[in-house]
């Protein structure tokens, strides 16, 4: 239990860093320079005023300097990754798969928040963790996939690592061609946009990770999520149907965090 601690320390610490990504990302923003600011009046942060949740607490939501509120978003990103970051190394162990979904873990929440704040998916996430997913099903086989039936019924059966980097390259191109697919027949029908293609490299990266039979599931799962939720939120908050842009997005990297946690079985190690 105590990798599980230090594990969401560290979780934290990437929650701190995902927050500066999530406000400066989707605006072509450098992650690097220059250093923590309040976007209100734009001082820099001290280094004391910038310990993850902790000096929310302390400062009560607001900056030190103009004392404008601080959003919500900072401590729960915090929280939320630290919490994903414990359960996985709780219930697999410091290992390298769970370092593998603690990476994915990371990558969604800020997804998440992104796309529900700007309606943005940056690249730096969705591509990025597509190259991070084929490269780590290499070392991390990817189990339990169609992939192997498919390739036996051709005569030309995979094992090993071959048949992880297939699996994983066939959950992301997929899943991924289907949703394009999609986006264009609606397109096309409607003559307006329906599906960014931020979303197609989305579960691209997804497909990478969790291989084709978890990233089917995070489809269905977060277009349910998404039909429902947004379909609740629109007549709650009277908004025109014909013009609101879901950010499906958000859904899609929720139920990708729910497939990993059930397909996982984290749920019972506590």
């Amino acid at each position: 239990m105590l990798e599980a601690a230090l594990a969401a320390l560290f979780g934290l610490l990437i929650g701190s860093f995902l927050n500066v990504c999530i406000h400066r990302l989707p605006r072509d923003l450098s992650v690097v320079r220059p250093r923590s600011h309040c976007p209100e009046c734009e001082k820099t942060i001290a280094w004391f005023d910038n310990v993850p949740v902790l000096s929310y607490l302390l400062l009560k939501g607001r900056c030190r300097h103009c004392g404008k509120p601080i959003p919500a978003r900072y401590p729960i990103v915090e929280v939320l990754t630290a919490v994903l970051f414990f359960a996985f190394v709780a219930r697999l162990g410091p290992s390298l798969p769970a370092f593998k979904f603690c990476l994915l873990s990371a990558l969604l929440v800020g997804l998440v928040f992104s796309d529900f704040e700007e309606l943005i998916l940056p690249d730096e996430f969705t591509l990025g963790g597509l190259v991070a997913g084929l490269a780590l099903s290499w070392v991390i086989p990817i189990s339990d996939g169609p992939t192997e039936f498919l390739f036996t019924i051709t005569g030309a059966p995979l094992k090993g690592h071959l048949l992880s980097l297939a699996e994983s390259a066939f959950g992301a191109a997929l899943p991924s061609g289907f949703l394009w697919l999609t986006g264009a027949l609606f397109e096309k029908i409607r003559h307006k946009e329906g599906l960014g293609f931020g979303d197609v490299k989305m579960i691209a990266m997804v497909g990478a990770f969790l291989g084709l039979t978890g990233t089917l599931r995070t489809l269905i799962f977060g277009s349910l999520l998404g039909s429902v939720i947004g379909v609740l939120y629109i007549l709650v908050t009277k908004k025109d149907h014909k013009s609101y842009e879901l950010p499906f997005g958000s859904f899609l990297g929720v139920a990708a965090i729910l497939v990993i946690l059930v397909e996982q079985r984290v749920f019972r190690a506590f």
